[in-house]
Parts: structure tokens; C-alpha cells; sequence
């Protein structure tokens, strides 16, 4: 078994703009003006469902180059529902995460439909951002 350790740092900026530092890049997150940002990045719901794209795309290309696919390029758009009102504390009825999110592709590739589903299937099994949000994995909090 082979394992790898995955960190990233957070720090708020001001507000809720947000640095966040991965290896050697850096990002910021931020909410829109109308939830009291300044609209400097991508917010934390916006960048889970970025890191669900890049990965199926990027695992997509694994799996292509893995079984000498004729996958040319893959296209992802993902969206979700979620309930805002238990994030901003008003309800605690329904679960705070997305009670929905539809990943739609377009594999341009020499396959057939039914071809490019099963392809799909695999990438979604082998893709760790998926398997963290079809599954849980435990969460430890440390205040230090």
C-alpha cells in the first residue's frame, strides 16, 4: 500500500477572504458581495466542486492513458442544491452539504456511449474527491 499525505494551510486575509496554500500555489477563497465578500475567489462550496471536476478529469486521463483509451479531451460541469439555511444557522431540519450534485461529462473520444459510461464509471470508483463525497471519511478537529 502506497500512501501520501495531502495538507493545505488556511488563513483569513479579512473578512471572508481567505489565503490558502497548497505545496507551492497559492489560492484565495472569498464569498460574493452578497454574502459579505469581496468576490476575490471561488468560495469553499464552488472549490469542492472544482477539486470533483479537475479530479475526474485528471483520473479520466490515468485511466485513458492506462488502458491506451482514444480519449482526446474531457469536459466537466458540476453543479448541486444544498439547504443555505443551516449554514447560516437557521435550521438544523436538513443536513448542511448538498442534498444533490450532478456531474455532467463530455468525453470526446473514439467510443461508443455505452463505452464512455463504463469509462465514466471507472473514473468516478478511482477518483478520491468522489470517493471523499460518496463516502465518509472520518474528520478530526485540533484546536492547537
Amino acid at each position: 500500500m502506497t500512501t501520501k499525505l495531502v495538507s493545505v494551510d488556511a488563513v483569513q486575509i479579512d473578512g471572508f477572504k481567505i489565503e490558502t496554500k497548497s505545496r507551492q500555489h497559492v489560492s484565495i477563497v472569498d464569498q460574493p458581495p452578497a454574502g459579505g465578500g469581496t468576490d476575490a475567489g471561488p468560495t469553499p462550496l464552488e472549490y469542492l466542486f472544482i477539486s470533483l471536476a479537475g479530479c475526474i478529469v485528471t483520473i479520466g486521463n490515468i485511466v485513458a492513458k492506462q488502458r491506451h483509451l482514444p480519449v482526446r479531451k474531457i469536459e466537466v460541469h458540476v453543479e448541486g442544491e444544498l439547504d443555505t439555511d443551516v449554514l447560516m444557522g437557521k435550521s438544523t431540519a436538513v443536513r448542511a452539504g448538498f442534498s444533490r450534485i450532478s456531474v455532467h461529462t463530455k468525453i470526446d473520444a473514439d467510443m461508443s456511449h455505452e463505452e464512455k459510461e463504463a469509462f465514466l464509471r471507472d473514473v468516478d470508483a478511482r477518483c478520491p474527491i468522489s470517493d471523499n463525497i460518496h463516502n465518509l471519511s472520518p474528520i478530526e478537529f485540533i484546536v492547537e
